[in-house]
């Protein structure tokens, strides 16, 4: 099985990409004094780091219920 690198993944080099431009655009408004853009930068960035959230974990339900059929099958040896 190989190793799943984050870095090489072209929709995490889109989400950061995303979360940087959002990211930016809320530390501008947060030096300009602009508090109502920076409210809804700040929900915009909470409702993706929320999305975020849920993928992975989806995935890693997923990968648990996958695994543990072959976990439940195991035969420990009695010493």
């Amino acid at each position: 099985m190989a190793i799943y690198d984050p870095r090489t993944d072209q929709a995490v080099s889109w989400l950061k990409a995303v979360l940087g431009t959002h990211s930016a655009r809320l530390r501008a408004s947060l030096r300009t004094g602009d508090r109502g853009a920076s409210a809804v930068e700040l929900a915009v960035i909470t409702a993706v780091l929320v999305g975020v959230a849920i993928a992975v974990l989806t995935v890693i339900i997923t990968f648990v219920n996958k695994q543990s059929g072959s976990i439940q099958n195991q035969v420990v040896p009695s010493p």
